[in-house]
């Protein structure tokens, strides 16, 4: 397969027809001053060892030439290394219950709360799965449609609100239908549909939809969240749902019909509580279906080939000097190397070009490390490179990453910083961020993470799993206890019993929590900026489902 590493260079060859236009522009001009000394015939005979032909070689070569200069500036690369991967997976669709009910607080934190957290945990498991989802409460909408991109289903996910639907209750038939019809049409995979609800059909026929989903070949599983004791559903102002009659709801876990349902689909009934048993059954009941092989083709390895379009240049441009305007050149006046410094300074420039060839060399032999996961092979060859030039960010990088699969985590954060500092690509400087970021995050350094997964937003605002990280640090980060502050102020009491100095320090400390705020405002109003386009598609989501939604249904139910 053959790719250009930097296409956009490829733009330059409109340089090629502008300047022909040119030279044979000047050519006219340079026949029009001939004709003024006199009759071309006459100059032609006075001049003959002018070759009419040299000239257009000449320019041809100088061309030709030029054009390969820019193909190698472009960085033409050949996949070398061709793998047929076999991949073996199946197709879930998880119908997730959004009606109010599943705001009850009897799991923590809540049961849709609960309910995302056990799917997003799923989808880390998946590796070659494919997966949709489908939100329902009095009616049913497919939310993504079956994919195997994991970071589109995370950032849908989140999303997910009772306030999508504003037909309320749950209908439990529905969902299942619905997400009968989301599958692929391939036979040979295993298909599960995992409905979590916690139970309180208002709607009925359930048990015939999970039927009908056994005899296409889909298994129904159920998680039921809740519990059977039941809870008040919280609402908006710390009060709790009333029904018709002025009476709080209290709504439970039903666990009989959840069970009769994953019966008639040949599936598992799991009770998910506070406790992660739940996501370790549900791990190994999906383990148990058909797992359908594909097959495809990919390209793991590329080797620069920029190398052949620069001799070929050279040889290009060593012709066009040799070529002379004059006829016989070597038999009269010995001009034939009339350019012979500018050869000698072409040739003194190919030593420099082999060395900065080297380092590239050794960084290629580090990604074959890289891949087999010799990650110190991988991380001395990196270095190689370095020693031959410093301010590679390719290297650079890719030491980082060899880095971070060693657990050398502080290592890694400098060479990710410098790569990032010199690159100048914005997507390999946004992956360096990224990874950065990835780090601060691991150790909970929220904070920090949060910084670095806006940089990489600005170099690329498209990396949705970027974004999805950043939306998680921040989460975090509330989630995270203060810091113990008054303890830290005590030290510094004991430290002295100076009131004077005391203020001071309080003052210097006010001073350096102020100074970073206008960073902190900037960035933040960047991030939104960058988070604005996934807003906007998904109010553009949940009007759109308000529409289609049938608005003459009245339900006397509706949690």
């Amino acid at each position: 397969m053959f790719r250009f590493e930097s296409p956009i260079y490829l733009w330059l060859l409109l340089l090629i027809p502008l300047l022909l236009v040119v030279s044979i522009w000047l050519y006219s001009q340079r026949k029009k001053k001939l004709r003024k000394f006199g009759d071309p015939e006459l100059l032609r005979a006075l001049m003959p060892d002018v070759s009419r032909w040299r000239p257009a070689v000449k320019l041809a070569l100088m061309l030709a030439a030029l054009a390969l200069l820019i193909i190698m500036v472009a960085r033409p690369q050949m996949g070398t290394k061709i793998s047929r991967e076999k991949r073996q997976g199946i197709e879930t669709i998880i119908a997730l219950d959004i009606s109010n009910s599943m705001l009850c607080e009897d799991v923590t934190p809540t049961r849709l709360q609960k309910s995302k957290l056990l799917v997003e945990n799923l989808v880390d498991h998946f590796t070659n799965d494919k997966i949709g989802l489908v939100v329902f409460a009095g009616d049913a909408f497919v939310q993504l449609p079956i994919t195997s991109d994991y970071v589109s289903a995370k950032m849908f996910l989140q999303s997910i609100s009772p306030s999508l639907i504003a037909t309320q209750g749950t209908d439990i038939a529905q969902a299942i239908r619905l997400s009968m019809n989301s599958f692929t049409q391939d036979r040979n995979i295993g298909k599960a549909i995992i409905l979590i609800t916690d139970g309180e059909d208002h709607e009925g026929g359930g048990v015939e939809a999970a039927e009908d989903a056994h005899k296409k070949g889909i298994n129904v599983f159920i998680l039921g969240v809740g519990s059977a004791r039941g809870a008040p559903i919280p609402m908006e102002g710390g009060v709790y749902m009333t029904d018709n009659t002025g009476e709080t709801v209290i709504t439970a876990l039903n666990e009989q019909m959840c069970q009769e349902v994953a019966r008639a689909g040949k599936g598992t009934y799991i009770h998910v509580d506070n406790n992660s048993d739940a996501q370790k059954r549900l791990d190994h009941e999906l383990d148990k279906l058909q797992h359908g092989e594909t097959e495809s083709v990919v390209y793991s390895e590329y080797d620069e080939q920029f190398q052949a379009f620069g001799i070929l240049a050279l040889l290009l441009l060593l012709i066009e000097i040799l070529i002379l305007e004059i006829k016989n050149p070597m038999f009269k006046n010995m001009k034939l190397f009339k350019g012979r410094f500018l050869l000698i300074g072409i040739l003194g420039l190919m030593p420099l070009v082999a060395n900065a060839q080297l380092d590239r060399q050794y960084v290629r032999t580090g990604n074959r490390f890289f891949k087999a996961q010799a990650f110190d092979k991988a991380e001395a060859e990196y270095r190689k490179a370095l020693t031959k030039n410093p301010s590679n960010p390719q290297a650079l990088y890719n030491l980082g990453c060899a880095l971070m699969a060693q657990q050398q985590d502080s290592a890694a954060m400098v060479q990710f910083d410098q790569a990032g500092k010199i690159e100048q690509n914005k997507l390999r400087r946004a992956k360096a961020f990224h990874n950065m970021g990835w780090i601060c995050q691991r150790h909970q350094l929220f904070d920090k993470a949060i910084e670095a997964y806006k940089e990489s937003l600005r170099n690329n605002p498209d990396d949705n799993e970027t974004r999805y990280n950043l939306a998680l640090c921040q989460y975090q980060r509330k989630q995270q206890p203060p810091q113990q502050q008054p303890q830290n102020q005590d030290n510094k009491d004991q430290q002295g019993n100076d009131q004077k100095q005391e203020n001071q320090q309080q003052e210097d400390q006010s001073q350096d929590n102020q100074q970073p705020q206008p960073k902190d405002k900037m960035s933040q109003e960047n991030a939104e900026q960058l988070l604005n386009a996934a807003l906007q598609q998904e109010k553009q989501t949940q009007e759109r489902m308000k529409k289609q939604q049938p608005r003459s249904r009245n339900l006397q139910k509706q949690w």
